[in-house]
């Protein structure tokens, strides 16, 4: 089994200036990569025999917008939102992760589904829900949501009430979609005191 040293040490050598930080947390690798360059990387990590990363087991969107870059693991300031690949090489019985981040309200990135036919689902997930999308992807729409919906729903900024709701209309006999009805609360947790609750 490959030490997390000799990992970082191949990677390093292979992918140079590709790799932009490394930090280890809870014994796993984290790369971050460069986002411009993100399929090659991705490529260095299946097919370099030292490496060989076989899966990607999970791939998901991060929205950073709230944090300003002081957030531990955030990309910058700039960067509001990360990509982030879960690798697992199955030869060398090892895991590492790669995060990849992206500036700007509309995200683009490569895809990866020609490295690994696993993200075709994935990607999806986040276009739909981070409106990230994967140049390349062969069929990139909505995977979660309805195909009308409107915003992305795990943006910072997207209410938790959302925009609209929708109900069964039985004069009309489908599903209509109208103004949000419900008000708005603010969830704050209450305190209650000893002198409160009469003890």
């Amino acid at each position: 089994m490959a030490t997390n040293e000799v990992i970082k040490a191949r990677a390093t050598q292979l992918l140079g200036d590709a790799i932009i930080d490394t930090k280890e947390y809870r014994g796993e690798l984290t790369f971050q990569v460069d986002a411009q360059r993100v399929h090659d990387v991705c490529v260095g990590f299946r097919d370099n025999p030292s490496l060989r990363y076989e899966q990607l087991t999970d791939l998901c969107g991060v929205d950073y917008s709230t944090y300003a870059g002081s957030a531990p693991g955030c990309c910058g300031p700039d960067m509001r939102f990360a990509v982030v690949y879960h690798l697992i090489s199955v030869s060398q019985n090892h895991r590492v992760r790669l995060k990849a981040c992206i500036a700007g309200d509309d995200p683009v990135i490569d895809s990866v589904v020609d490295v690994w036919s696993v993200a075709d689902w994935y990607e999806r997930e986040a276009f739909d829900l981070f409106g990230i999308v994967f140049e390349g992807h062969p069929d990139l729409r909505r995977i979660l949501s309805d195909y009308g919906f409107i915003g992305y729903p795990f943006r910072k900024d997207f209410p938790l009430i959302g925009y609209v709701e929708m109900r069964y209309d039985p004069d009309k006999g489908r599903v209509i979609y109208q103004p949000v009805s419900i008000e708005a609360r603010t969830l704050v947790p209450r305190v209650v005191r000893k002198e409160q609750a009469g003890v």
